[in-house]
């Protein structure tokens, strides 16, 4: 005899885990660069090569849509999430506000382990640099920018920060897959490193560094 109640729990496990997949597989494509801004999700083909059914598929996208991923056009379906050049523009500018007020208020450091974050964060850079894995190349990159911010110590502006990389995250993607494009593998760890050695100093020393960073220099 069939256990109706197992068999409903095991379909809901299949269903959670098909839904996780999904969400994993695409958003790795989105912010490892693979697709653009824009770009118009169709149901039928994600269906297809991801090997599920329609309801995993919305759900997933759904998932996404709530971390900024994706967006629902009316009449028109699903695209991956698009933010206009000025509304880039201004959320770089104010991570840079605050970016430069965490430094400010931070540095000089009083302990050496306060860099903790720091040298982890390049440590995933350096082992996704070698792998090739530029979703983990992205990921070490906002892990890095948010252990710097969190250095002042103020978990409300470190909360302020992360919101501001949320919306930026699939820009930032496609500023690393062109950098990849024309630069040397290696670049963004040494320009990290960089950062990590200003770190150990002064304020003005960090910002300095990071004004010549070149967050955005391949986003034009």
């Amino acid at each position: 005899m069939t256990d109706l109640g197992s068999a409903s729990v095991d379909g809901e496990l299949e269903s959670f885990s098909l839904v996780e997949l999904a969400v994993l597989r695409l958003r790795r494509e989105i912010l490892s660069g693979r697709t653009d801004p824009g770009e118009r999700l169709v149901e039928e083909q994600l269906t297809r090569r991801l090997g599920i059914s329609r309801a995993p598929l919305r759900e997933a996208l759904r998932r996404l849509a709530e971390q900024g991923l994706v967006e629902h056009v009316p009449r028109r379906g699903v695209r991956v999430a698009t933010l206009s050049e000025r509304d880039v523009r201004e959320l770089y500018e104010v991570r840079d506000v605050l970016e430069r007020h965490a430094i400010s208020t931070a540095l000089p450091l009083r302990r050496e382990a306060d860099l903790a974050g720091l040298r982890a964060a390049l440590d995933q850079m350096r082992e996704a640099t070698r792998a090739g894995d530029r979703l983990q190349i992205a990921e070490a990159h906002r892990r890095f920018h948010v252990a710097v911010v969190a250095l002042a110590g103020n978990s409300q502006l470190t909360s302020m920060y992360e919101s501001i990389l949320v919306k930026l995250q699939l820009y930032m993607a496609r500023n690393l897959s062109r950098e990849a494009e024309v630069a040397q593998p290696q670049d963004g760890v040494h320009r990290h490193e960089r950062l990590l050695t200003a770190a150990a100093g002064d304020a003005e020393a960090m910002l300095t560094e990071l004004a010549g960073h070149g967050a955005r220099s391949y986003l034009a």
